[in-house]
């Protein structure tokens, strides 16, 4: 029996899995706010006793770089090594994986209800697919063709530094830079970005912000959804929330552009993550494409590439395949 686990800064998603049953028909599957936990080996411990299963192997992807079997999880303070787990766990063995590789890992196996379609585009067989995913962070990965099959290839290009495409995103690098010093595109393009973008907005006088919604914001552990939800259910009542939704997705935009240049991503470019299949009408009114393709001469280059937005869990899909691949499994 396979465990495998999804384990975001906000939420884990731990399921078990038999390869006869395939990576899509869990034995059992279970969701925990990770941030209620000391520790993954805690979470797990629950789920197997609520579960009454146990688990001879183990694959969890996480929010953050894996090195030499080693995570630190960027936007959550736990410490993750595949050794100790198996040893604390009685498990044979454990592997780890960055969450957007895992997303990429799965990107060969979606199917037509996994994904919904921002771009048709004209796809280049065989060629680089870029996949991009803003949830409580950033993450961006994307896959290379071998020879015979894709190889999935983690990457921190979230992290990198913001590059505003307009005067108004200009004064947003300002007002983030006097707060944090470095502002990198997960600053302002995640879970974490767009309220960073709403408070700018407020800040600023860009509208006022109503009193009650103020309150609703200073109580809710997370303000991303409130903003969400009230942006897209009346924008016109919301220009706060609507405002900084729009900024988000024009930066959203130019990010996923700009990755699909770095790795001329002829074969795709994929949204994941928990945003942006929350916000598809945001994304396919021509606003996202319109600074998806804004690179000058390879504007047309852009617009044959294909966009898709990810609607399944992807990353956990991910977790299964690579377990069933590379712990003998399979």
């Amino acid at each position: 029996m396979l465990l495998a686990g999804d384990i975001g800064g906000t939420k884990t998603l731990l399921g078990l899995y038999k390869p006869e049953s395939g990576a899509r028909q869990p034995i059992a599957q279970r969701e925990f706010h990770s941030g209620n936990y000391s520790g993954l080996a805690e979470i797990v411990r629950e789920f197997l006793g609520q579960t009454n299963q146990t688990a001879e192997y183990a694959c969890f992807d996480v929010a953050g770089p894996v090195i030499k079997g080693q995570a630190n999880l960027t936007n959550l303070p736990w410490s993750l090594e595949e050794v100790s787990l198996a040893r604390d766990l009685g498990l044979k063995k454990v592997a780890l994986l960055n969450d957007l590789k895992a997303m990429a890992y799965a990107v060969p196996n979606l199917q037509a209800e996994d994904i919904y379609p921002i771009n048709p585009g004209q796809p280049d067989p065989q060629s680089a697919i870029a996949v991009i995913a803003p949830g409580t962070g950033l993450g961006e990965a994307f896959l290379i063709w071998s020879g015979t099959g894709y190889l999935a290839c983690s990457s921190e290009g979230g992290h990198a530094n913001f590059g505003p495409a307009d005067d108004k995103q200009a004064e947003l690098w300002l007002h983030a830079f006097q707060q944090y010093g470095h502002v990198s595109y997960e600053r302002v393009c995640s879970g974490q970005g767009l309220p960073n973008i709403y408070n700018f907005l407020r800040d600023t006088g860009y509208a006022p912000e109503p009193p009650e919604f103020a309150a609703q914001l200073a109580s809710a552990p997370d303000p991303t959804p409130l903003l969400v939800k009230a942006a897209l259910a009346d924008p016109a009542a919301n220009l706060l929330c609507a405002a900084a939704l729009q900024i988000f997705v024009d930066i959203l935009g130019a990010e996923a552009g700009n990755l699909a240049l770095k790795v001329a991503a002829t074969g795709g470019v994929y949204l994941a993550g928990g945003i942006p299949k929350r916000i598809l009408p945001w994304l396919e009114d021509g606003r996202f494409m319109r600074a998806f393709v804004n690179k000058g001469r390879f504007a047309r280059l852009l617009s044959d590439i294909p966009v898709h937005v990810i609607v399944s869990q992807a990353a956990l899909l991910g977790a299964v395949l690579y377990g069933f691949d590379h712990l003998g499994m399979a």
